[in-house]
């Protein structure tokens, strides 16, 4: 075999051994599947999730919903997308150690939950967001900081 025969071997096997070894440790160790699902204690396979677990057990908004609900858009697609998008980006905080010790919202994740927040209390927040200037949305949380994850 000649030294571009030996190669081409190495192309494909080394990234689809890495592509193996990162699914087997994402969806066994570290439980991805869980992930998938709607189940809020999946949530806390991350350990700084806790506090905002818990926070959620004592909350209005454990009767009636759950992480997803808040935290992902409508839709399969739309849920997906940001679940991915955010598992990526936790798993890459959490392989490299660089993740805050007070967990932040991020912007995009905070639109996201700002639309929930409208979708489901829509009756209440047309009538607020009708007195205020076009695309001037009421900010849930500005006012009800713990509604979600009561501290």
């Amino acid at each position: 075999m000649n030294q571009k025969g030996a190669i081409a071997p190495l192309l494909i096997g080394i990234p689809l051994g890495l592509l193996i070894g990162v699914g087997l440790y994402t969806f066994g160790y570290a439980k991805g599947f869980a992930y998938m699902t709607d189940d809020p204690a999946a949530c806390t396979n991350c350990h700084v999730m806790r506090e905002q677990f818990d926070g959620w057990l004592k909350s209005s908004h454990q009767k009636v919903a759950v992480c997803n609900d808040c935290h992902t858009p409508p839709g399969l697609v739309g849920k997906y997308t940001v679940k991915a998008i955010n598992g990526f980006n936790h798993s890459m905080a959490f392989t490299t150690g660089k993740f805050p010790d007070n967990i932040h919202i991020t912007g995009r994740n905070q639109r996201v939950a700002k639309e929930s927040c409208l979708k489901c209390h829509e009756e209440m927040t047309n009538e607020m967001n009708s007195s205020r200037r076009h695309g001037d949305d009421a900010d849930c949380v500005s006012c009800h900081r713990n509604v979600g994850h009561a501290h």
